[in-house]
């Protein structure tokens, strides 16, 4: 257990994101996407709060699937890379979960899947330019024909893409995308898939039956220059730790390892219980705010595996065992991550075991 990091699960922000997501969706449906322990969050504990609300689940893997199904949610699962192997997709159709296809050697094992164990939905991946997974665009017609015959699949075979850089709202390269993904679907059936987080927030025309959300239902944003709370969502996490120490430092003086802040003047500096063994980035500049019993301050010095440290002027009554807050309510986990130079998600997915995770219903 921690000794003093605490990662606090808003699950009404959860619910508020996710109701916020299907108001801006409608008439599309939303697959709540909860792949990598649901961005940090916790699988089992994000799925509870959505469990009302929520059509379907996304996932990255089957085992994913699995704990989704062992803690008795009954929703449609997708599993965005598909099976891994050949045994998967016995497993798959046991647990009734739903594959999506991108990749020659799947289409391989599906024709040898057995209808016995129920029919596997299948959902077409297409490389419309993200050119990471997917079958490429003159290929869709002939593979949806090949999926449309196998005895094992559904035959209702969902088409979907994924976009590079739908945060992008005026970029040629996401509406270059759509259109080319309607081009190679035009008189396929199946339901379709396009959307991201991003391209829900500022492509509405890519929104066709399905969105994919990941990031917005944890109130993120990978938009540079904004945060959830720009486009009405609520952090879905918040990370907290305490003051251990105020020591006096004179002016002159160096701070932490390899001396790379220097103290402009006589100065008090707080140790805050968090580094880097918690999941708090490294990278983390000097400047990078915290709050200090609600008073933000700067991050100096490097951030080390247990500890860092802070630039206390700003709060002058501050003292030990006063809450800081490294991000969350009060201090937007994309402010945080824009110093570290990465995004919100990476901070969110990198909490470690020592860090105590508690719920929080309101």
């Amino acid at each position: 257990m921690s000794r003093t990091t605490v990662a606090t699960i808003h699950l009404g922000a959860l619910r508020h994101n996710l109701a916020r997501i299907k108001a801006m969706a409608a008439p599309a449906k939303v697959m709540a996407v909860v792949k990598a322990d649901a961005y940090g969050h916790g699988l089992e504990r994000v799925a509870r709060a959505l469990d009302a609300g929520a059509e379907c689940f996304a996932v990255a893997a089957l085992g994913d699937g699995l704990r989704l199904r062992a803690a008795g949610h009954r929703q449609r699962v997708v599993v965005l890379s598909g099976p891994d192997q050949p045994g998967d997709i016995a497993e798959m159709q046991r647990l009734g979960l739903e594959a999506a296809i991108h990749h020659e050697a799947q289409l391989a094992w599906l024709s040898e899947a057995s209808a016995t164990r129920g029919r596997l939905r299948v959902w077409l991946k297409i490389d419309s330019g993200m050119h990471r997974l997917g079958f490429a665009p003159e290929r869709v017609a002939e593979v949806h024909a090949r999926l449309g015959v196998l005895p094992g699949i559904d035959p209702e075979i969902g088409l979907l893409t994924h976009f590079s850089e739908s945060e992008v709202f005026d970029g040629d390269v996401t509406r270059t995308q759509i259109a080319r993904f309607n081009e190679v679907t035009r008189g396929l059936d199946g339901p379709r898939s396009l959307s991201n987080s991003a391209a829900v927030l500022g492509w509405p025309e890519a929104r066709a039956n399905w969105v994919r959300s990941g990031g917005l239902l944890y109130g993120l944003s990978v938009v540079d220059g904004k945060n959830g709370a720009d486009f009405g969502f609520r952090p879905a996490m918040t990370l907290t730790t305490r003051l251990i120490a105020i020591n006096p430092a004179a002016k002159g003086e160096r701070i932490g390892y390899n001396g790379t802040w220097t103290c402009p003047e006589d100065m008090p500096v707080g140790v805050a219980a968090v580094g880097y063994g918690d999941g708090y980035p490294r990278s983390a500049a000097a400047g990078t705010p915290v709050l200090v019993d609600g008073q933000r301050v700067p991050l100096i010095g490097r951030v080390s595996m247990d500890l860092i440290t802070l630039d206390l002027r700003a709060a002058p009554q501050a003292k030990v065992g006063d809450r800081v807050t490294l991000w969350g309510e009060g201090l937007p986990v994309e402010t945080v991550a824009a110093d570290a130079g990465t995004i919100g998600y990476d901070l969110t997915c990198g909490m470690t075991r020592r860090v105590l995770f508690v719920e929080d219903e309101g």
